[in-house]
């Protein structure tokens, strides 16, 4: 199964590999696991997000900035809302990256 590294830069991929980092750095953890665990952890969100999550949101707000490269897109929105079936949560600024999921099967 073939994965975009997209979530490692999301909050909690951050995180880990900040955590990942440190422990390289100390010594806890060799090179090659860390590397194992991060590839992992791209296989668990994929599969995580494919799989569990059931539930749909709208998207309105102004688009900022528009890209679309190597088969990425990537949005920026401002006063952007986030509605779903029960709630709404108003944004002042975010950023959405698309990647074609088909990609992942090449």
């Amino acid at each position: 199964m073939a994965t975009f590294e997209l979530y490692r830069r999301s909050t909690i991929g951050m995180c880990l590999t900040e955590t990942l980092d440190e422990m390289v750095s100390n010594g806890t953890l060799s090179p090659e696991i860390a590397i194992q665990v991060l590839v992992q952890f791209d296989k668990s969100m994929t599969e995580a997000l494919e799989n569990q999550v059931k539930s749909k949101v709208s998207i309105k707000g102004h688009l900022h900035t528009y890209r679309f490269c190597d088969n990425v897109w990537t949005f920026i929105l401002t006063d952007a809302v986030f509605k779903n079936e029960d709630s709404q949560e108003n944004v002042g600024r975010v950023k959405i990256v698309a990647c074609d999921s088909k990609l992942l099967t090449q």
